[in-house]
């Protein structure tokens, strides 16, 4: 183990995955000399030249299209798109192109590319450069949504999505980058779709990802001081997402609390809500309770944006809130 930031376990997983693959390529606008916006590819140029580590145009769309065409052509490509907000200008290529050419092509074709994409509030960065858009992508079949709340999931989880032959959307929370943490030598391998129990409880599953899992911790450490003993749930996957093991926590603790950052209307929490009480109504004592943004745009202003985003003190309301 040793000591590190949520950004460098990134950095870490980007230069094994070359070293081992020299199929895997870099994209992106500054990842290059810069290094990144957030410094996250600082380093791999001068370790794996301007062949493998190449600075693009500001053209989003022109990026995921080459991406595409790499992919199709055997490489591996990893692009950056350095705010999920400007991944509406990749939308043709990645919605109707790289999630569906496997299907079209019959099965004969494959896409295994990556794209790094950051999203969340906290930095206020203003409404074109915060949004959570993640719920999006998941709606796309032929596309796999990945959310990483931990270093050593952050290193394993991209570690998976490179090896992936479908197009996985990797969304990285910018708030997370300076988080301090421990880092193992060689992370236990993580397959996409398999959540994990960041905190184990009896009283009520609280789910969520990325940013939000340390929130929604907090939450669990206040509830317990009032007698409630609150089990977390980190997706770490939304698409697919580990139904088996919501459903699991739910039969133990028989009420549900979903929680994300991004917009609460028409998100990932409203599908997981939907899904158990479908299929996990029997196991409920209470209401299914939603935690997500509010419907607008992110604010700029410091103490707006602080207001606007949902934090451990909202969940630990819609905790209490399933026993109503």
């Amino acid at each position: 183990m040793s000591e590190a930031r949520f950004a460098h376990a990134i950095n870490r997983s980007l230069d094994d995955a070359m070293a081992r693959d020299p199929r895997v390529l870099l994209l992106g606008e500054d990842i290059a000399n810069a290094g990144g916006t957030f410094a996250v590819t600082r380093g791999l140029l001068d370790k794996y030249g301007a062949d493998r580590v190449i600075d693009m145009p500001i053209a989003e769309n022109a990026i995921a299209g080459m991406a595409v065409g790499l992919a199709l052509g055997g490489y591996r490509p990893v692009i950056e798109i350095m705010f999920m907000d400007f991944m509406t200008l990749t939308m043709d290529a990645m919605v109707n192109q790289a999630a569906k050419l496997h299907f079209m092509f019959g099965g004969q074709g494959a896409v295994p590319m990556v794209v790094r994409t950051q999203h969340g509030g906290g930095l206020n960065a203003g409404p074109q450069h915060s949004q959570c858009l993640e719920a999006w992508f998941a709606h796309i079949p032929g596309l796999k949504v990945v959310v990483p709340a931990t270093l050593d999931d952050a290193y394993a989880l991209l570690q998976s999505a490179i090896d992936d032959p479908n197009p996985v959307i990797f969304v990285e929370n910018k708030a997370l980058y300076p988080m301090k943490g421990e880092l193992s030598d060689a992370p236990t391998p993580v397959p996409l779709g398999k959540a994990r129990i960041a905190r184990s409880g009896t009283d009520v599953t609280i789910v969520s990802y990325g940013a939000m899992v340390h929130k929604a911790l907090a939450a669990a450490e206040a509830l317990a001081g009032e007698g409630i003993d609150a089990e977390v749930i980190d997706l770490r996957t939304v698409q697919p997402w580990d139904e088996a093991a919501v459903l699991e926590s739910l039969a133990r603790t028989h009420r549900l609390v979903v929680a994300h950052e991004a917009v609460e209307a028409f998100g990932v929490g409203a599908e997981i809500a939907a899904r158990m009480a479908h299929i996990g109504f029997d196991d409920l004592d209470g209401p299914i309770v939603r935690v997500g943004g509010a419907f607008m745009p992110v604010p700029f202003g410091r103490t707006l944006e602080v207001e606007y985003m949902p934090g451990a003190a909202q969940i630990f309301a819609a905790a209490r809130a399933t026993y109503d």
